[in-house]
C-alpha cells in the first residue's frame, strides 16, 4: 500500500487538507484532486465566499458533513447544499462557478466540514457540454448491517448503484464502521484508496493514521478493520484514459487545451455566472 499524507492548505479562510494530487499518486480511479475540508466554525457575518472560477475537462463532486453552501454555476444552477447531499457539476469545455455560505447561515454564524472531489473527464466527454445536478441524502444508496453503515455516494460497489451520473466507472463511498467491525473492499474496481475521516482502523492488519490517504493494491481483497468507531471515505474506479494535465481550476488531456482556457480566462472570453461580478483572476 501507498500511504499519502496530505498537505495543508487555506481556501478563503477554510483549512484544508489535500491528499490528491500528490508527488507519489496523480489519480485514484477517475480521482484527481481530493479535498478535506476540515471542521471549521464561521462567526456571524462570516463564511466561505469562492468568486466566480473556471473548469475545464472535469467534474466537482461536494458532499457536506456538516453546514451548507450555495452553488451557483453559468448553466444558471443557484442551489443550496446541505449536509449528507451531492452537488455534482460538469465542466465539459467551459463552465465557471461560485460557492459562498448561503445568506442565512452566514447571518446566524455555522460550521463546515466535507470534502470536494475533482474527476478527470473521459477523453471523449473533455470538450462535450457542462451538465449540473444535485442528488438529496435521500436519493442515495444506503446499506447499514452488522454495524456497518455505507452510503454509496457516486458510482457503483457494494451491490448499490448511485444516481449521480458519473463519466466513467467510479466508487466513491462513506462509511462508518463500529468498533471491532471489519469490512471487506473489493477488489471489482482497479484503482481504490480509502482516506480516514476519524477514528482508529487499520488495513489488513497495518495501522491507518487518520486524515491520510491508503492507496490499494490491484486485484487484492482488503480489510479495513475498526479499532474504535471509525469514518472514513473510500475511492476508486478503472484507471484513467491517459495521463491528465492540471493547471490551476483546469484538467485536461492535451496541455493545449489548457492553453486556450487559459487564454479564454483571462480575455474575459468565458460564461458568466448570472448576477455575479467578481471572479478569480488567474494566476500568474
Amino acid at each position: 500500500m501507498l500511504i499519502v499524507t496530505p498537505r495543508p492548505e487555506t481556501v478563503e479562510g477554510q483549512p484544508i487538507l489535500r491528499p490528491l494530487p500528490s508527488a507519489g499518486c496523480r489519480s485514484v480511479g477517475p480521482f484527481v484532486f481530493f479535498d478535506h475540508m476540515l471542521p471549521h466554525v464561521y462567526a456571524p457575518g462570516n463564511g466561505m465566499d469562492i468568486l466566480q472560477h473556471p473548469h475545464i475537462g472535469l467534474s466537482t463532486l461536494t458532499y457536506l458533513f456538516e453546514g451548507q453552501l450555495q452553488h451557483k454555476d453559468s448553466l444558471g444552477s443557484d442551489q443550496p447544499v446541505g449536509p449528507g447531499e451531492v452537488s455534482w457539476m460538469t465542466a465539459g469545455a467551459a463552465i465557471a462557478h461560485v460557492e459562498r455560505t448561503p445568506p442565512a447561515v452566514l447571518h446566524n454564524g455555522s460550521r463546515l466540514h466535507g470534502l470536494q472531489v475533482w474527476l478527470a473527464s473521459p477523453k471523449e466527454h473533455e470538450q462535450g457540454a457542462g451538465h449540473y445536478s444535485h442528488h438529496r441524502a435521500t436519493e442515495l444508496p444506503v446499506s447499514d448491517a452488522m454495524g456497518i453503515r455505507i452510503r454509496l455516494i457516486a458510482g457503483h460497489g457494494f451491490g448499490l448503484s448511485s444516481p449521480v451520473p458519473v463519466l466513467s466507472p467510479t466508487l466513491y463511498a462513506e462509511l462508518h464502521l463500529g468498533t471491532a467491525t471489519t469490512l471487506a473492499i473489493p477488489c471489482e474496481h482497479e484503482q481504490r484508496a480509502v482516506y480516514l475521516l476519524a477514528g482508529e482502523a487499520s488495513l489488513d492488519g497495518e495501522a491507518l493514521l487518520p486524515r491520510t490517504l491508503a492507496v490499494l493494491p490491484p486485484g487484492q481483497i482488503i480489510n479495513l478493520c475498526a479499532e474504535s468507531d471509525c469514518h472514513a471515505a473510500l475511492i476508486g474506479g478503472a484507471p484513467l484514459d491517459g495521463p491528465r494535465r492540471m493547471n490551476w481550476n483546469f484538467v485536461a488531456s492535451d496541455i493545449a487545451l489548457i492553453d486556450r482556457a487559459r487564454q479564454r480566462w483571462a480575455a474575459g472570453d468565458w460564461p458568466q455566472v448570472p448576477g455575479e461580478t467578481g471572479r478569480i483572476e488567474l494566476p500568474r
